[in-house]
């Protein structure tokens, strides 16, 4: 008995432990989102728009290793979403606006348009898509929305930029920068879910190829790789639904569920006359809340 009792002792603290992890990386995603805000408001744009592309690599992991663990729950679910709106809608929406929008006096309600996008995206996501292996998402993603706005300002101050868009209207460019991608977060639009990795086929090795290329350049050129690879992904997911129709990916099935969800399990109201003792030596009849098949 000693020894059951000292062997389930670590095993309940290892799955203590697997169950926490998902969670600590949504933290670190909140985390990383505060420290954007402090950033912003200290003029540090370009770093707080890092922070955010940290923010959003922890987002993915936690669901990863929540499936992966099999321990996601309703709770990781809403704490990913509340932390989300912060990290991926209030971050991002501050960035831009002190970066760009203080002159004017109404013009914080740009960004304040781009949260309630976020927030209504993350909330759709939750009661469409959370928990299930998805082959699209309807919608622009929150964190790829909140890291194409957050590193726009860090792309402007590239000597691209300078040489090829000096005479362009930064705020303004910026402002319709974040009503665009407000409205793709609660559209129709689908987009392609990052693809498996895998070294069986050609499919998975292009995927590993452009992974471990995209990781160089994030490390080496990063003011020249996140902005332009978000809106090359906005670009894709549009180009995409408007060559295949709304109404046509959306008629027949949910295109973005990739597997069949399982029938709930039908339930059954237990009559406790039925299991009452001795009444079945009694002769009675026995009743039941089933339907006569």
């Amino acid at each position: 008995m000693i020894g059951a009792g000292t062997s389930a002792h670590p095993r309940r603290r290892l799955r203590r432990g697997i169950v926490i992890l998902p969670s600590a990386f949504t933290l670190g995603n909140l985390f990383l989102g505060i420290w954007a805000i402090v950033e912003a408001t200290r003029g540090r744009f370009s770093m707080a728009g890092w922070l955010i592309v940290g923010a959003a690599v922890m987002d993915m992991f936690d669901g990863r290793i929540a499936r992966f663990t099999a321990t996601g729950s309703a709770f990781g679910e809403e704490l990913d979403s509340l932390v989300d709106a912060v990290s991926f809608g209030v971050a991002p929406a501050l960035i831009v606006y002190l970066a760009f929008f203080q002159g004017g006096e109404w013009s914080w309600v740009v960004s304040f348009l781009y949260i309630v996008g976020a927030i209504l995206r993350l909330a759709r996501f939750n009661i469409e898509q959370a928990g299930t292996a998805k082959s699209a998402f309807h919608g622009l993603p929150s964190p790829t929305a909140g890291a194409c706005v957050a590193t726009f300002y860090a792309f402007t101050q590239t000597s691209l930029w300078g040489d090829y868009f000096a005479a362009v209207n930064v705020p303004r460019v910026a402002g319709w920068l974040v009503l665009g991608v407000g409205v793709l977060m609660i559209s129709n639009v689908l987009y392609p879910v990052v693809p498996r990795f895998s070294l069986r086929t050609w499919g998975g090795r292009l995927a590993f190829f452009l992974a471990f290329a995209s990781i160089v350049a994030a490390f080496t050129v990063p003011e020249y790789f996140f902005f332009p690879m978000s809106v090359l992904y906005i670009t894709v997911g549009l180009v995409r639904s408007v060559m295949a129709g709304f109404a046509e990916r959306l008629l027949d099935r949910d295109p973005m569920i990739l597997e069949e969800e399982e029938e709930p399990e039908s339930r059954r109201d237990l009559d406790y006359e039925e299991i009452r003792p001795g009444r079945a030596h009694r002769g009675e009849p026995r009743h039941t809340n089933e339907e006569p098949t």
